[in-house]
């Protein structure tokens, strides 16, 4: 007679299955679709190195927009989209 855990007989399924297996088997179907997994680091923007950076970086632009002539040049250069 089934449990309540197995109304139809089964006697495995998912929730009997590890952590490794269940990651195993999602990875192969996933696999088997034709994707392959892919690890990335990214920065901690919650770390006050992170901050730091982020306003030092921020200054440098903001600086060599106050001095800089970069954007006239591009703007002289460009063909505004209406006019193509």
């Amino acid at each position: 007679m089934a449990g309540p855990w197995h109304p139809r007989g089964v006697t495995c399924n998912i929730a009997c299955m590890g952590v490794k297996d269940r990651v195993g088997e999602y990875r192969r179907r996933m696999r088997a679709r034709g994707y392959r997994p892919v690890q990335i680091w990214v920065p901690d923007v919650r770390t006050q190195e992170f901050a730091a950076e982020a306003r030092r970086q921020s200054a440098l632009v903001a600086q060599a927009d106050a001095v800089g002539d970069d954007q006239e040049f591009i703007e002289a250069v460009s063909v505004p989209w209406d006019e193509e």
